[in-house]
């Protein structure tokens, strides 16, 4: 008799209330292990400790023919091997037939970014005759001019912008902190809502050391900026979506293509690791391509 559903239940338990997992988290392991043991019978394998490693192999290879998204197909394996190494652990089985599954490499997306006339299409979308309309320019001009994420962006005071050096203090991922240059355009955004719609927004109610304020005085969450975000798309001509890190990549993008050195543009990202700024280099590179093929006699 099969023991695959007594190991399951046993599984799901531990998840419930020993990890304490989300419902969805649940439903989604139970869907991956009853999937591959629906495969399992059909080479006659009825019981968890039956499955060998080129069994495993085997379902991986068939996960690729489907052709199933390499996220999805890396999930499913996941979930296998951990119910194994639960299995092992609680020595219903002596060898882990998914230790040794070489997840599959996942697809490098290239950052999407704008090109500069996009760029200026949504600059001028924004009108600065009321309060909110100065705060949404500033906001744009900085996030573009800094390429800082919108989570340091909903963190910044007003003490922490220095107009003299132009240059703000930026909070970033594991409380590390950097002074992140902007330019004049920037500047003269940020000092004019400064000296108009932030004084407007906060009439009446208790100060604040945000410098980017909601419509009722408090401080901007990051959600706060991505509903702007959004709503500065929906009033252009452009089309997709203009998710924050958009304008993160674009700065990137923007700097390299202009001729600035990998270093300095790890060092304004803030990022820890070369590594995670060289993704760029995919997007400059196609640039350098389309120009070569456009441009030369015998492309």
């Amino acid at each position: 008799m099969s023991n695959v559903n007594v190991c399951l239940k046993l599984f799901l338990e531990y998840l419930q209330i020993e990890k304490n997992s989300s419902q969805y988290t649940i439903e989604h392991y139970q869907y991956a292990i009853v999937e591959f043991f629906e495969v399992m019978a059909e080479q006659g394998i009825e019981n968890v400790e039956d499955v060998q490693y080129h069994d495993a192999r085997l379902y991986l290879t068939r996960l690729f023919e489907l052709k199933q998204a390499r996220k999805t197909i890396s999930r499913k394996i996941s979930s296998l091997r951990s119910f194994y190494r639960f299995l092992l652990r609680e020595n219903k089985i002596k060898d882990n037939p998914f230790s040794l599954v070489v997840l599959p490499k996942s697809e490098k997306r290239l950052p999407g970014f704008f090109y500069e006339d996009e760029l200026e299409i949504l600059f001028q979308s924004c009108k600065t005759d009321t309060p909110l309309g100065q705060r949404n320019l500033a906001i744009l001009e900085l996030l573009y001019a800094t390429g800082i994420r919108v989570s340091e962006c909903s963190g910044i005071t007003v003490r922490d912008m220095d107009f003299f050096l132009s240059t703000v203090l930026v909070k970033g991922k594991g409380s590390r902190e950097r002074y992140v240059p902007f330019g004049t355009k920037a500047a003269k955004a940020i000092m004019f809502y400064m000296e108009n719609g932030r004084k407007l927004l906060l009439e009446g109610k208790p100060n604040q050391e945000a410098l980017f304020l909601n419509s009722r005085g408090g401080p901007l969450t990051p959600r706060g900026i991505r509903l702007i975000l959004d709503k500065m798309i929906e009033q252009t001509s452009l089309t997709g979506k203009i998710h924050p890190h958009k304008l993160r990549h674009t700065f990137a993008t923007h700097l390299l293509n202009n001729g600035a050195d990998m270093r300095t543009v790890q060092e304004l990202l803030g990022h820890a690791f070369l590594s995670s700024t060289q993704i760029y280099t995919h997007v400059t590179n196609e640039k350098l391509k389309k120009t070569y093929m456009a441009h030369h006699p015998r492309a």
